[in-house]
């Protein structure tokens, strides 16, 4: 069940930090060179913290919320993404680990006269999932991948 849900332990002999310390550390993934950002929850969120990404050329968002449970020493993960139907006439949702990779391409005339197709973007799931984690783990806490509740 674990591999189908994403969940991760952290490696054996790594001591476990305070609840505090889990929660500086997924604030701490915040900076210039990730695309996401990484906030406090609210009521509304059901968690104690949120991840969320918005592309909005691609109609693209994904968003995980983490709450954590200082008993367990686990942070529970619910990730749920929307993004477009593959006709291109809506947004279909999707939740749980799963590992995509969205790509947008242009083409455009080389200096050869030819025409290229060129990637001007490009995200992977684990662009934002493995920060996330490595926090985690980091902290000796696991992550633990749920499907319905966080």
């Amino acid at each position: 069940m674990d591999r189908w849900t994403g969940t991760r332990h952290p490696r054996s002999g790594v001591a476990s930090r305070p609840a505090s310390e889990v929660r500086a550390a997924l604030l701490a993934v915040n900076g210039p060179d990730v695309r996401f950002v990484v906030r406090e929850g609210g009521p509304e969120d059901g968690a104690d913290l949120v991840a969320e990404f918005e592309y909005p050329a691609l109609d693209l968002t994904f968003k995980t919320r983490m709450r954590l449970d200082d008993a367990a020493h686990e942070v529970r993960v619910l990730e749920e993404r929307w993004e477009p139907t593959a006709d291109g006439t809506g947004r279909q949702y999707g939740r749980g680990a799963a590992d995509k990779v969205y790509e947008q391409w242009e083409t455009t005339q080389g200096p050869d006269g030819r025409r290229h197709k060129v990637e001007t973007f490009r995200l992977s799931t684990q662009d934002m999932r493995a920060p996330l984690q490595r926090a985690v783990l980091g902290a000796g806490w696991t992550w633990r991948g749920v499907l319905f509740k966080v």
